[in-house]
């Protein structure tokens, strides 16, 4: 069976590196024009040049998202953009415009063409008509169950591939299609704008009571009317593969490296071990250990299993129990050099994850900093320390503090 893909988001240069150390097979980025996503750095012409090249060279392949919809002054900057895509060597575009998808095989024919979930593809027929314009791989509407999925793979051609989203935020919308915003900030979600919200805390007034707000609560804390909770599939890899899905989407270009690197590696390792034994296939418990040690909101399995996925309705920010504190950028035995990232303390227990293998936990025993003076703690960002451990960190390894 041909395997399925992890496809990992990559917003920045060191999400790419991470959404690379940590073994994805694809990313997804943008230029900075005709992405969803403005709040990223994203790549300019440069940039993309040097992220192609850097991805290649770890046989990573790269899709550029031009999945906006583009308005008629925009139109005559896509060629130029198009062309100078596929000079860098990107491999696919995920494009939701079909005018745009026309222009992309005219003016870049030897990138791939997939189809983003912005176009909502709900069927066969969809799908099948969009094979035949030319695209080679459809990234299905987030509302489709597995059955649904299913039905979709068998009545479409095998050289068509199927991508669905299976961890990440969700928005209270159709396939990401969403007027809130504009309507309430005047920033345009389907050009990547999005201000969420849909994340708000509301409040209800009474038209003749100005003024006097009634919270139609939940809890004291107020309510989080569209507030959705995310998305997290890796306790389901069988059914997804058994659906005929390609590739597996992490949502998160908006995200940190942190969140790269740690939702990479646990698909990462889900998929290689579902590989192994697809029939008696049993997830490790550390793996949806794993998802859990990033910020998130609550966890379901969205439309996947036929139900609504729902919303949180009595808080508006994150799960979060772990912070990220260093990088380690090289080793020797038990001695570390490190970058650090938040705050932290001589005689902590940290949480490693490695490029490869289980995470594990270590004792920092010292920690010298650039002067060569012991110290009791870390606390600038992005400060060089040299920290002696008792179990050796190998390079590029995430270090991490559970919160208490």
């Amino acid at each position: 069976m041909n395997k399925v893909e992890v496809l990992s988001p990559a917003g920045d240069f060191e999400c790419l590196e991470s959404a690379v150390k940590f073994r994805a097979d694809a990313v997804f980025l943008a230029g900075t024009e005709f992405g969803m996503r403005t709040a990223s750095a994203n790549f300019d012409n440069q940039q993309l040049k040097k992220a192609c090249d850097f991805a290649h060279s770890n046989k990573v392949k790269v899709h550029l998202t031009c999945n906006t919809l583009p308005r008629v002054d925009e139109i005559d900057r896509l060629p130029e953009f198009l062309e100078y895509a596929q000079d860098c060597g990107v491999d696919a575009f995920i494009i939701a415009d079909v005018g745009v998808m026309e222009l992309a095989k005219k003016y870049a024919p030897n990138v791939e063409l997939h189809v983003s979930t912005q176009a909502g593809i709900t069927n066969h027929l969809t799908a099948n008509t969009l094979y035949n314009m030319g695209a080679s791989r459809v990234v299905l509407a987030r509302e489709l169950s597995l059955p649904e999925i299913a039905t979709i793979r068998a009545k479409t051609p095998k050289e068509l591939e199927i991508e669905t989203f299976v961890h990440g935020a969700m928005c209270v919308s159709f396939s990401g299609r969403c007027l809130i915003s504009s309507y309430m900030t005047g920033r345009d979600a389907n050009r990547g704008d999005c201000a969420q919200p849909c994340r708000w805390k509301y409040h209800l007034y009474e038209e003749n009571r100005e003024g006097q707000f009634f919270p139609v609560e939940e809890t004291n804390q107020g309510t989080f009317l569209y507030n959705s909770r995310d998305l997290c599939m890796i306790e389901h890899i069988p059914q997804l593969v058994e659906a005929g899905i390609s590739s597996l989407k992490i949502e998160g270009r908006a995200k940190s490296s942190y969140y790269v690197a740690v939702i990479t590696n646990a698909y990462r390792n889900a998929v290689d071990e579902y590989y192994k034994n697809p029939k008696d296939f049993v997830l490790p418990q550390w793996i949806k250990e794993e998802t859990e040690k990033i910020s998130h909101r609550e966890y379901n399995t969205g439309f996947y299993f036929g139900k609504e996925p729902g919303q949180v309705t009595d808080n508006g920010g994150y799960i979060r129990t772990y912070d990220v504190v260093a990088f380690c950028e090289s080793s020797e035995g038990e001695v570390s050099n490190i970058t650090q990232r938040n705050r932290f303390f001589l005689g902590d227990t940290l949480d490693v994850l490695p490029p490869s293998g289980k995470p594990f936990t270590t004792k920092c025993l010292k920690l010298v900093n650039k002067y060569g003076q012991e110290v009791e703690s870390a606390p600038h960002a992005m400060e060089q320390l040299i920290m002696t451990t008792d179990a050796e960190i190998p390079k590029g390894s995430v270090i991490r503090r559970k919160r208490t």
